[in-house]
């Protein structure tokens, strides 16, 4: 099986992010409102984030001058993502039963790891992973709603602030996030609602490389994907053998 080279979610994807109206459930946990702590708030968002079905997700990023944009839509058995970074664009589908990726030919090998002669096999079409083979699962793991937890920082080296004016307030969680051989050090600030439910809004991301926002929105969504026709898809298998 292929290990695919893609932009994970929320993580490599370095973003500036704009405020989103976040449309939620009620009757979930919610952070103490008079005396909130880290640990309170992420308990509360990890209650909310645990009962949610759907959201819609936008990453506006830039790295030096390559600008980048994400469109992702989770769900809780189904999701959908396109990635589009200069020339390069993917797509991703999932279902419960078959994953979806197609893309243009420089999306598909910078991005997605394919080689210029697996590209040219899939051309316009979309390769299928049937549920339950190790591509499908790893599509499945970041695009429905059990990816959103994973989203959340740890309470260690986490700071929590309060701001809001008019009577609405919001959460802010800080942190940095060191760095590696391949990525500079990081400054993280998520955005969460102190109203009925605490629901991220937003995270703004910078870095010496560049930086970028994420926007939630829609949050309890229910996820439709479009489905490509037999017609015009390739099976895993005859993309790499």
């Amino acid at each position: 099986m292929a290990s695919f080279r893609r932009y994970r979610f929320l993580l490599t994807f370095m973003a500036l992010f704009t405020t989103a109206v976040a449309v939620v459930t009620p009757s979930v946990a919610q952070a103490s409102s008079k005396n909130p702590t880290t640990t309170s708030v992420l308990n509360a968002a990890k209650t909310a984030l645990s009962k949610q079905v759907g959201v819609h997700v936008t990453v506006n990023s830039k790295s030096g001058a390559v600008a980048s944009n994400v469109v992702v839509d989770i769900g809780s058995t189904s999701g959908s993502e396109v990635i589009t970074s200069g020339k390069s664009v993917i797509k991703i589908s999932v279902t419960p039963t078959y994953a979806y990726l197609s893309g243009s030919s420089v999306g598909l090998t910078t991005i997605m790891g394919l080689t210029a002669a697996q590209s040219k096999k899939v051309g316009s079409l979309s390769i299928t992973m049937k549920a339950g083979t190790a591509p499908y699962s790893n599509f499945k793991a970041n695009l429905t709603s059990t990816v959103l937890v994973a989203m959340l920082p740890a309470t260690k080296g986490t700071v929590l602030s309060t701001t809001g004016t008019n009577g609405s307030k919001v959460y802010k969680l800080s942190w940095t996030t060191k760095a590696t051989s391949s990525r500079p050090t990081t400054k993280s600030v998520l955005t969460l609602s102190s109203d009925k439910v605490t629901l991220p809004i937003k995270e703004v991301i910078t870095s010496s490389a560049g930086g970028g926002t994420t926007t939630f929105s829609k949050w309890g969504e229910q996820v439709k994907v479009d489905v490509p026709s037999s017609a015009s898809t390739i099976a895993y298998a005859k993309v790499f053998g």
